[in-house]
């Protein structure tokens, strides 16, 4: 079995592969990603490397980009964000945190024996149908198209439906060697296991595609969703927060 604290520092960056929009630019060592789409991931701060900056003239310069961009500045805190001690300067100045999430893994993949039938969608339709079931904004859903469209990890999102075409479920999965992501899984109906149904058709195709280990990105107060990743073999790797010096970010 793979080293799981190996194994989910290479999940954080696939992770960071799989979300990266066209806007993104670095700042003495820290990665600025800045697309308007509704993920936070794609529009915050990745304290990747400790620069050579003084911390609060970093900050200055990133808040700059920031409002050029016209986006709320906020800071991903991972346990890999440089310098160290970072979250403990940013609670220091009053930055609130929010939106925790846990990233799990599964550290065996194994192929499943008859996974249901997939819908394959192409970025636009694949944006706009999950942007619905989020009640994004048109905006949100261009910028999530055009980030899934142009990552450097090729997209694939799908579609679970049922005999009459109805949607029941929708996610899309990024395959990276022997690695695969699962992101945006969302259930269309309020009927029980459409989602489960989903995710073992995305590991068992992602099998077929070589991939041997997995992981996702859940919120940490997700107690439904995170029972059905138990079900599927996924465990506790780590657990990341934001930080802002504004309101809560929606």
């Amino acid at each position: 079995m793979p080293d799981l604290s190996a194994l989910a520092l290479r999940a954080e960056r696939a992770g960071l592969d799989a979300s990266a929009p066209p806007q993104q630019t670095d700042i003495d060592g820290w990665l600025i990603r800045l697309s308007p789409g509704k993920a936070k991931r794609s529009r915050c701060i990745n304290a990747l490397r400790e620069g050579t900056l003084p911390l609060d003239e970093l900050l200055a310069r990133c808040q700059r980009a920031f409002d050029a961009a016209g986006l709320p500045l906020a800071v991903r805190v991972t346990p890999w964000s440089q310098p160290a001690d970072l979250d403990a300067h940013l609670a220091a100045k009053g930055w609130g945190a929010f939106d925790a999430a846990d990233v799990m893994v599964l550290a065996d993949l194994a192929p499943e024996p008859a996974p249901a039938s997939l819908q394959a969608l192409d970025a636009p339709t694949y944006a706009a149908t999950v942007g619905a079931l989020r009640g994004s904004s048109a905006t949100a859903i261009a910028a999530h198209a055009e980030r899934i469209a142009n990552a450097p990890v090729t997209y694939q999102g799908f579609a679970l439906n049922d005999a009459a075409g109805q949607l029941l479920a929708c996610g899309q999965m990024v395959v990276a060697g022997d690695l695969v992501g699962l992101y945006d899984i969302f259930s269309a109906v309020p009927a029980r296991g459409h989602g489960e149904r989903l995710c073992r058709a995305l590991l068992g195709l992602a099998h077929a595609q070589g991939a041997r280990h997995a992981y996702l990105q859940v919120g940490s107060d997700n107690a439904v969703a995170q029972r059905l990743y138990t079900r599927l073999g996924f465990v506790f790797a780590y657990r990341y927060h934001y930080r802002s010096p504004e309101a809560e970010l929606v």
